[in-house]
Protein backbone atom coordinates (compact mmCIF):
# COMPACT_ATOMS: atom_id res chain seq x y z
CA UNK A 1 0.00 0.00 0.00
CA UNK A 2 2.83 2.41 0.78
CA UNK A 3 4.33 1.69 -2.63
CA UNK A 4 1.02 2.51 -4.27
CA UNK A 5 0.79 5.79 -2.32
CA UNK A 6 4.31 6.78 -3.31
CA UNK A 7 3.85 5.94 -6.99
CA UNK A 8 0.53 7.71 -7.34
CA UNK A 9 1.46 10.89 -5.50
CA UNK A 10 5.06 11.39 -6.60
CA UNK A 11 5.95 9.09 -9.48
CA UNK A 12 2.57 9.07 -11.22
CA UNK A 13 2.09 9.69 -14.93
CA UNK A 14 3.13 12.97 -16.50
CA UNK A 15 -0.02 14.99 -17.02
CA UNK A 16 1.13 17.39 -19.74
CA UNK A 17 0.62 15.26 -22.83
CA UNK A 18 -2.23 14.02 -25.00
CA UNK A 19 -4.37 11.22 -23.59
CA UNK A 20 -7.06 9.16 -25.30
CA UNK A 21 -9.12 9.45 -22.08
CA UNK A 22 -8.83 11.56 -18.94
CA UNK A 23 -10.86 10.46 -15.91
CA UNK A 24 -11.47 13.24 -13.38
CA UNK A 25 -12.03 11.83 -9.91
CA UNK A 26 -10.28 8.94 -8.16
CA UNK A 27 -13.08 7.66 -5.96
CA UNK A 28 -15.05 4.48 -6.52
CA UNK A 29 -16.46 5.81 -9.80
CA UNK A 30 -13.12 6.86 -11.26
CA UNK A 31 -11.38 3.67 -10.14
CA UNK A 32 -14.18 1.58 -11.66
CA UNK A 33 -13.77 3.47 -14.93
CA UNK A 34 -10.02 2.78 -14.86
CA UNK A 35 -10.65 -0.93 -14.31
CA UNK A 36 -12.85 -1.18 -17.42
CA UNK A 37 -10.57 1.07 -19.50
CA UNK A 38 -7.71 -1.30 -18.75
CA UNK A 39 -9.86 -4.26 -19.79
CA UNK A 40 -10.36 -2.46 -23.10
CA UNK A 41 -6.63 -1.64 -23.31
CA UNK A 42 -7.41 2.09 -23.59
CA UNK A 43 -4.63 4.43 -22.48
CA UNK A 44 -5.90 6.90 -19.90
CA UNK A 45 -5.10 9.12 -16.91
CA UNK A 46 -6.99 9.38 -13.60
CA UNK A 47 -6.74 12.71 -11.77
CA UNK A 48 -7.73 12.93 -8.10
CA UNK A 49 -7.87 16.25 -6.25
CA UNK A 50 -7.02 14.77 -2.86
CA UNK A 51 -6.20 11.15 -1.98
CA UNK A 52 -8.15 8.03 -2.80
CA UNK A 53 -10.77 7.68 -0.07
CA UNK A 54 -10.56 11.35 0.95
CA UNK A 55 -14.30 11.92 1.44
CA UNK A 56 -14.73 8.70 3.42
CA UNK A 57 -11.66 9.48 5.53
CA UNK A 58 -12.17 13.20 6.21
CA UNK A 59 -15.87 13.95 5.63
CA UNK A 60 -17.52 11.30 7.83
CA UNK A 61 -17.95 11.21 11.60
CA UNK A 62 -16.14 8.69 13.79
CA UNK A 63 -19.06 6.27 14.24
CA UNK A 64 -20.12 6.42 10.58
CA UNK A 65 -20.82 3.14 8.82
CA UNK A 66 -22.52 2.03 5.63
CA UNK A 67 -26.29 1.64 5.66
CA UNK A 68 -26.10 -0.99 2.90
CA UNK A 69 -24.80 -4.50 3.68
CA UNK A 70 -21.21 -5.37 2.88
CA UNK A 71 -22.25 -7.83 0.17
CA UNK A 72 -23.37 -4.84 -1.91
CA UNK A 73 -19.73 -3.71 -2.07
CA UNK A 74 -19.04 -5.11 -5.52
CA UNK A 75 -16.66 -2.88 -7.38
CA UNK A 76 -15.55 -4.32 -10.75
CA UNK A 77 -13.41 -7.42 -10.32
CA UNK A 78 -13.44 -6.91 -6.56
CA UNK A 79 -16.52 -8.28 -4.76
CA UNK A 80 -16.59 -8.20 -0.98
CA UNK A 81 -14.80 -11.29 0.35
CA UNK A 82 -14.74 -10.60 4.07
CA UNK A 83 -16.30 -12.68 6.83
CA UNK A 84 -19.28 -10.38 7.51
CA UNK A 85 -21.28 -10.04 4.27
CA UNK A 86 -24.44 -9.00 6.12
CA UNK A 87 -22.64 -6.48 8.32
CA UNK A 88 -22.02 -2.80 7.69
CA UNK A 89 -18.50 -1.44 7.20
CA UNK A 90 -17.44 1.32 9.61
CA UNK A 91 -15.65 4.35 8.24
CA UNK A 92 -12.07 3.13 8.56
CA UNK A 93 -12.87 -0.20 6.91
CA UNK A 94 -14.52 1.64 4.01
CA UNK A 95 -11.30 3.62 3.50
CA UNK A 96 -9.27 0.42 3.63
CA UNK A 97 -11.63 -1.28 1.15
CA UNK A 98 -11.27 1.59 -1.33
CA UNK A 99 -7.50 1.85 -0.93
CA UNK A 100 -7.16 -1.91 -1.41
CA UNK A 101 -9.29 -1.64 -4.53
CA UNK A 102 -7.05 1.16 -5.83
CA UNK A 103 -4.01 -1.08 -5.32
CA UNK A 104 -5.84 -3.90 -7.13
CA UNK A 105 -6.75 -1.72 -10.12
CA UNK A 106 -3.34 0.01 -10.09
CA UNK A 107 -4.63 2.92 -12.20
CA UNK A 108 -2.46 5.50 -13.98
CA UNK A 109 -3.27 7.90 -11.16
CA UNK A 110 -2.16 11.38 -10.12
CA UNK A 111 -3.33 12.42 -6.66
CA UNK A 112 -3.18 15.88 -5.11
CA UNK A 113 -3.93 17.52 -8.47
CA UNK A 114 -6.84 19.92 -8.92
CA UNK A 115 -8.60 20.30 -12.26
CA UNK A 116 -9.21 24.02 -12.79
CA UNK A 117 -10.98 23.96 -16.16
CA UNK A 118 -12.23 21.56 -18.78
CA UNK A 119 -12.82 23.12 -22.19
CA UNK A 120 -13.24 22.00 -25.76
CA UNK A 121 -10.16 22.18 -27.96
CA UNK A 122 -9.86 22.93 -31.65
CA UNK A 123 -9.44 19.27 -32.62
CA UNK A 124 -12.79 18.01 -31.39
CA UNK A 125 -11.38 16.89 -28.06
CA UNK A 126 -10.81 18.52 -24.70
CA UNK A 127 -8.24 20.55 -22.81
CA UNK A 128 -7.86 19.81 -19.10
CA UNK A 129 -6.13 22.56 -17.15
CA UNK A 130 -4.73 21.38 -13.79
CA UNK A 131 -2.45 22.53 -11.02
CA UNK A 132 0.19 20.17 -12.44
CA UNK A 133 0.00 21.25 -16.07
CA UNK A 134 -2.34 20.97 -19.03
CA UNK A 135 -3.48 17.77 -20.71
CA UNK A 136 -5.44 17.24 -23.89
CA UNK A 137 -7.79 14.33 -24.36
CA UNK A 138 -10.00 12.77 -26.97
CA UNK A 139 -12.55 11.95 -24.25
CA UNK A 140 -13.20 12.89 -20.62
CA UNK A 141 -15.10 11.09 -17.87
CA UNK A 142 -16.33 13.32 -15.03
CA UNK A 143 -16.39 10.89 -12.08
CA UNK A 144 -16.94 13.45 -9.34
CA UNK A 145 -20.46 12.67 -7.95
CA UNK A 146 -22.76 15.62 -7.23
CA UNK A 147 -21.99 16.44 -3.60
CA UNK A 148 -19.46 19.25 -3.85
CA UNK A 149 -20.52 22.18 -1.67
CA UNK A 150 -22.00 21.85 1.85
CA UNK A 151 -25.34 23.64 1.80
CA UNK A 152 -26.16 25.87 4.79
CA UNK A 153 -29.18 28.16 4.40
CA UNK A 154 -28.48 31.89 4.56
CA UNK A 155 -30.98 32.07 7.40
CA UNK A 156 -28.23 30.59 9.59
CA UNK A 157 -26.57 34.03 9.61
CA UNK A 158 -29.28 35.21 12.01
CA UNK A 159 -28.39 32.82 14.80
CA UNK A 160 -26.72 34.29 17.90
CA UNK A 161 -22.93 34.58 17.57
CA UNK A 162 -22.30 32.53 20.71
CA UNK A 163 -23.89 29.44 19.13
CA UNK A 164 -21.42 27.25 17.28
CA UNK A 165 -22.63 26.23 13.82
CA UNK A 166 -21.27 23.54 11.52
CA UNK A 167 -22.39 21.49 8.57
CA UNK A 168 -22.82 17.75 9.01
CA UNK A 169 -19.74 17.16 6.82
CA UNK A 170 -17.59 18.73 9.55
CA UNK A 171 -19.09 16.78 12.48
CA UNK A 172 -16.77 14.14 13.96
CA UNK A 173 -17.78 13.24 17.53
CA UNK A 174 -19.99 14.52 20.39
CA UNK A 175 -17.06 15.61 22.57
CA UNK A 176 -15.94 18.13 19.94
CA UNK A 177 -19.05 20.24 20.48
CA UNK A 178 -19.32 22.88 23.20
CA UNK A 179 -21.26 22.21 26.38
CA UNK A 180 -25.03 22.27 26.18
CA UNK A 181 -27.69 20.72 24.02
CA UNK A 182 -27.35 20.32 20.26
CA UNK A 183 -29.83 21.27 17.56
CA UNK A 184 -29.69 19.11 14.41
CA UNK A 185 -31.51 20.53 11.41
CA UNK A 186 -32.54 17.94 8.82
CA UNK A 187 -33.45 14.26 8.92
CA UNK A 188 -31.85 12.72 5.89
CA UNK A 189 -29.45 9.87 6.53
CA UNK A 190 -26.73 12.10 7.96
CA UNK A 191 -29.03 14.15 10.18
CA UNK A 192 -30.73 11.11 11.71
CA UNK A 193 -27.50 9.20 12.28
CA UNK A 194 -25.75 12.23 13.81
CA UNK A 195 -28.77 12.83 16.07
CA UNK A 196 -28.54 9.16 17.12
CA UNK A 197 -24.79 9.47 17.73
CA UNK A 198 -25.32 12.47 20.01
CA UNK A 199 -28.31 10.86 21.72
CA UNK A 200 -26.39 7.65 22.51
CA UNK A 201 -23.56 9.76 23.92
CA UNK A 202 -25.97 11.33 26.39
CA UNK A 203 -26.15 14.77 24.78
CA UNK A 204 -29.43 16.64 24.82
CA UNK A 205 -30.66 16.66 21.22
CA UNK A 206 -33.23 18.86 19.48
CA UNK A 207 -34.10 17.68 15.97
CA UNK A 208 -35.90 19.60 13.22
CA UNK A 209 -37.66 16.90 11.20
CA UNK A 210 -37.85 17.18 7.42
CA UNK A 211 -39.89 15.18 4.93
CA UNK A 212 -37.17 12.56 4.31
CA UNK A 213 -38.49 8.97 4.11
CA UNK A 214 -37.42 6.04 6.26
CA UNK A 215 -36.99 2.33 5.63
CA UNK A 216 -37.03 -0.84 7.74
CA UNK A 217 -33.71 -2.42 8.57
CA UNK A 218 -35.03 -5.96 8.99
CA UNK A 219 -38.47 -7.16 7.98
CA UNK A 220 -39.82 -10.69 7.89
CA UNK A 221 -36.52 -12.28 8.73
CA UNK A 222 -34.26 -10.45 6.26
CA UNK A 223 -32.59 -7.10 5.82
CA UNK A 224 -34.84 -4.96 3.65
CA UNK A 225 -31.94 -4.47 1.23
CA UNK A 226 -31.84 -8.25 0.73
CA UNK A 227 -35.54 -8.29 -0.11
CA UNK A 228 -35.32 -5.27 -2.43
CA UNK A 229 -32.38 -6.85 -4.25
CA UNK A 230 -34.37 -10.07 -4.77
CA UNK A 231 -37.38 -8.07 -5.93
CA UNK A 232 -35.37 -6.28 -8.62
CA UNK A 233 -35.95 -2.86 -7.07
CA UNK A 234 -32.31 -1.89 -7.54
CA UNK A 235 -32.48 -2.84 -11.22
CA UNK A 236 -35.27 -0.38 -12.06
CA UNK A 237 -33.78 2.31 -14.27
CA UNK A 238 -34.44 6.00 -14.09
CA UNK A 239 -36.35 5.73 -17.38
CA UNK A 240 -38.56 2.93 -16.04
CA UNK A 241 -39.30 4.56 -12.69
CA UNK A 242 -42.72 6.22 -12.32
CA UNK A 243 -41.21 9.33 -10.73
CA UNK A 244 -39.55 11.99 -12.93
CA UNK A 245 -35.78 11.72 -13.19
CA UNK A 246 -35.19 15.14 -11.63
CA UNK A 247 -37.26 14.21 -8.57
CA UNK A 248 -35.34 10.96 -8.11
CA UNK A 249 -31.95 12.62 -8.44
CA UNK A 250 -32.78 15.25 -5.82
CA UNK A 251 -34.72 13.03 -3.45
CA UNK A 252 -33.49 12.46 0.11
CA UNK A 253 -32.29 8.95 0.86
CA UNK A 254 -34.28 6.76 3.25
CA UNK A 255 -32.95 6.93 6.77
CA UNK A 256 -31.88 3.86 8.74
CA UNK A 257 -28.55 2.78 10.18
CA UNK A 258 -25.96 0.03 10.03
CA UNK A 259 -24.60 0.93 13.45
CA UNK A 260 -24.15 -1.89 15.98
CA UNK A 261 -25.20 -4.49 13.42
CA UNK A 262 -27.97 -2.40 11.90
CA UNK A 263 -31.40 -1.24 13.06
CA UNK A 264 -34.30 1.04 12.23
CA UNK A 265 -34.11 4.69 13.09
CA UNK A 266 -37.44 5.61 14.67
CA UNK A 267 -37.60 9.27 15.58
CA UNK A 268 -40.73 8.64 17.62
CA UNK A 269 -38.79 6.24 19.84
CA UNK A 270 -36.09 8.87 20.24
CA UNK A 271 -38.81 11.28 21.42
CA UNK A 272 -39.90 8.77 24.07
CA UNK A 273 -36.28 8.67 25.22
CA UNK A 274 -36.06 12.44 25.60
CA UNK A 275 -35.08 13.81 22.20
CA UNK A 276 -37.00 16.99 21.38
CA UNK A 277 -38.62 16.94 17.93
CA UNK A 278 -39.79 19.95 15.91
CA UNK A 279 -41.01 20.74 12.44
CA UNK A 280 -38.80 22.49 9.92
CA UNK A 281 -37.26 25.90 10.53
CA UNK A 282 -39.54 28.56 9.04
CA UNK A 283 -37.71 31.74 10.02
CA UNK A 284 -35.11 33.20 12.36
CA UNK A 285 -35.99 36.81 13.20
CA UNK A 286 -33.47 39.29 14.66
CA UNK A 287 -34.12 38.09 18.22
CA UNK A 288 -32.68 34.70 17.26
CA UNK A 289 -35.74 32.71 18.36
CA UNK A 290 -36.51 30.11 15.69
CA UNK A 291 -39.99 30.07 14.16
CA UNK A 292 -41.00 26.47 13.51
CA UNK A 293 -43.28 25.08 10.80
CA UNK A 294 -46.30 23.13 11.96
CA UNK A 295 -45.36 20.07 9.92
CA UNK A 296 -43.82 17.71 12.48
CA UNK A 297 -46.76 15.31 12.54
CA UNK A 298 -47.04 15.38 8.76
CA UNK A 299 -43.34 14.67 8.27
CA UNK A 300 -43.31 11.82 10.79
CA UNK A 301 -46.42 10.31 9.18
CA UNK A 302 -44.91 10.66 5.71
CA UNK A 303 -41.74 8.83 6.75
CA UNK A 304 -43.82 6.07 8.31
CA UNK A 305 -45.98 5.81 5.18
CA UNK A 306 -42.86 5.08 3.14
CA UNK A 307 -41.73 2.52 5.74
CA UNK A 308 -45.10 0.76 5.50
CA UNK A 309 -45.10 0.92 1.70
CA UNK A 310 -41.76 -0.90 1.59
CA UNK A 311 -43.09 -3.50 4.01
CA UNK A 312 -46.21 -4.02 1.89
CA UNK A 313 -44.14 -4.48 -1.25
CA UNK A 314 -42.10 -7.15 0.55
CA UNK A 315 -45.32 -8.83 1.76
CA UNK A 316 -46.65 -8.94 -1.79
CA UNK A 317 -43.40 -10.37 -3.13
CA UNK A 318 -43.33 -13.09 -0.48
CA UNK A 319 -46.92 -14.02 -1.29
CA UNK A 320 -46.33 -14.10 -5.06
CA UNK A 321 -43.23 -16.24 -4.69
CA UNK A 322 -44.70 -18.54 -2.06
CA UNK A 323 -41.76 -17.89 0.26
CA UNK A 324 -41.86 -19.27 3.78
CA UNK A 325 -40.94 -16.26 5.91
CA UNK A 326 -41.77 -15.10 9.44
CA UNK A 327 -44.92 -13.05 9.76
CA UNK A 328 -44.55 -9.30 9.53
CA UNK A 329 -45.44 -7.05 12.42
CA UNK A 330 -47.32 -3.89 11.38
CA UNK A 331 -45.63 -0.74 12.61
CA UNK A 332 -47.46 0.99 15.44
CA UNK A 333 -46.28 4.53 16.28
CA UNK A 334 -45.03 4.55 19.88
CA UNK A 335 -45.35 8.34 20.21
CA UNK A 336 -47.39 11.19 18.79
CA UNK A 337 -46.71 14.92 19.23
CA UNK A 338 -49.42 16.29 21.50
CA UNK A 339 -48.65 19.91 20.66
CA UNK A 340 -46.34 21.01 17.85
CA UNK A 341 -43.88 23.68 19.04
CA UNK A 342 -44.11 26.95 17.16
CA UNK A 343 -40.86 28.47 18.47
CA UNK A 344 -37.46 27.37 19.70
CA UNK A 345 -35.41 29.67 21.91
CA UNK A 346 -31.82 28.44 21.77
CA UNK A 347 -30.81 30.32 24.91
CA UNK A 348 -33.57 29.13 27.22
CA UNK A 349 -33.29 25.60 25.76
CA UNK A 350 -29.59 25.49 26.61
CA UNK A 351 -28.53 24.88 23.01
CA UNK A 352 -24.84 25.59 22.44
CA UNK A 353 -24.40 24.28 18.89
CA UNK A 354 -26.31 23.72 15.66
CA UNK A 355 -25.52 21.06 13.07
CA UNK A 356 -26.94 21.78 9.63
CA UNK A 357 -27.67 18.41 8.00
CA UNK A 358 -29.06 20.18 4.97
CA UNK A 359 -27.28 18.42 2.13
CA UNK A 360 -24.93 19.53 -0.60
CA UNK A 361 -24.98 21.49 -3.81
CA UNK A 362 -23.04 20.67 -6.94
CA UNK A 363 -20.31 22.85 -8.42
CA UNK A 364 -19.46 22.14 -12.02
CA UNK A 365 -18.36 25.72 -12.71
CA UNK A 366 -14.95 24.41 -13.80
CA UNK A 367 -16.55 22.42 -16.63
CA UNK A 368 -16.89 24.91 -19.50
CA UNK A 369 -18.89 22.65 -21.77
CA UNK A 370 -22.61 22.68 -22.67
CA UNK A 371 -23.45 19.67 -20.50
CA UNK A 372 -26.01 21.16 -18.11
CA UNK A 373 -29.69 22.09 -18.03
CA UNK A 374 -31.26 25.34 -16.90
CA UNK A 375 -30.97 24.35 -13.24
CA UNK A 376 -27.28 23.50 -13.63
CA UNK A 377 -27.82 19.73 -13.45
CA UNK A 378 -25.85 17.38 -15.70
CA UNK A 379 -27.66 16.26 -18.84
CA UNK A 380 -26.94 12.69 -19.86
CA UNK A 381 -28.41 9.34 -20.81
CA UNK A 382 -26.85 6.68 -18.60
CA UNK A 383 -23.76 8.83 -18.25
CA UNK A 384 -23.38 9.71 -21.92
CA UNK A 385 -23.67 13.48 -22.33
CA UNK A 386 -24.90 15.47 -25.37
CA UNK A 387 -21.29 16.48 -26.08
CA UNK A 388 -19.50 13.71 -27.96
CA UNK A 389 -16.69 12.27 -25.85
CA UNK A 390 -17.84 13.67 -22.48
CA UNK A 391 -19.35 11.42 -19.81
CA UNK A 392 -20.58 11.45 -16.21
CA UNK A 393 -20.13 8.77 -13.55
CA UNK A 394 -21.03 8.40 -9.88
CA UNK A 395 -24.09 10.68 -9.90
CA UNK A 396 -27.21 9.77 -7.91
CA UNK A 397 -29.60 7.82 -10.13
CA UNK A 398 -27.26 8.01 -13.10
CA UNK A 399 -29.17 4.88 -14.16
CA UNK A 400 -30.47 3.07 -11.05
CA UNK A 401 -30.87 3.54 -7.31
CA UNK A 402 -27.39 2.12 -6.73
CA UNK A 403 -25.59 4.32 -9.27
CA UNK A 404 -23.86 6.53 -6.73
CA UNK A 405 -22.93 3.62 -4.46
CA UNK A 406 -20.64 0.63 -4.35
CA UNK A 407 -23.59 -1.50 -5.48
CA UNK A 408 -23.95 -0.33 -9.09
CA UNK A 409 -21.29 2.25 -9.90
CA UNK A 410 -19.17 -0.49 -11.48
CA UNK A 411 -21.92 -1.49 -13.88
CA UNK A 412 -22.46 2.15 -14.82
CA UNK A 413 -18.72 2.48 -15.44
CA UNK A 414 -18.77 -0.57 -17.72
CA UNK A 415 -21.52 0.97 -19.87
CA UNK A 416 -19.74 4.34 -20.07
CA UNK A 417 -16.44 2.70 -21.02
CA UNK A 418 -18.21 0.72 -23.74
CA UNK A 419 -19.32 4.05 -25.19
CA UNK A 420 -15.76 5.36 -24.84
CA UNK A 421 -14.38 2.30 -26.63
CA UNK A 422 -16.90 2.62 -29.45
CA UNK A 423 -15.92 6.25 -30.00
CA UNK A 424 -12.22 5.29 -29.92
CA UNK A 425 -12.86 2.83 -32.75
CA UNK A 426 -14.82 5.39 -34.73
CA UNK A 427 -12.04 7.98 -34.39
CA UNK A 428 -9.43 5.42 -35.40
CA UNK A 429 -11.55 4.47 -38.41
CA UNK A 430 -11.82 8.09 -39.50
CA UNK A 431 -8.06 8.55 -39.06
CA UNK A 432 -7.29 5.50 -41.21
CA UNK A 433 -9.72 6.68 -43.87
CA UNK A 434 -8.09 10.11 -43.95
CA UNK A 435 -4.63 8.58 -44.32
CA UNK A 436 -5.81 6.25 -47.11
Amino acid sequence: MNRFRRNSMIDGPEISRHWPVVVIGGGQAGLSASYWLQQQDIDHLVIEKNRVGHAWRHQRWDSFCLVTPNWQCRLPGFPYDGDDPHGFMPRDEIVEYLETYAAFVDPPLREGVTVNRVTADEHGGFRVNTTAGDATADQVILAVNGYHVPRIPRIAERLPGNVRQLHSVHYRRPDDLPAGDVLVVGTGQSGCQIAEDLHLAGRGVHLCVSSAPRAPRVYRGRDSVDWLERMGTYDVTVDEHPEPARNLRHKANHYLTGRDGGRDIDLRQFALEGMQLYGRVADIPPDGVLHIEQDLRRNLDGADDTYRKICRSIDEYIERQGINAPAGEPYQPPWEPEVEPTHLNLTTSGIGSVIWATGFGSDFSWVELPLFDGAGDPVHSRGVSPVAGAYFLGLPWLNTWGSGRFAAVGEDARVVVEAVAERCQCRQGRTRAAVA
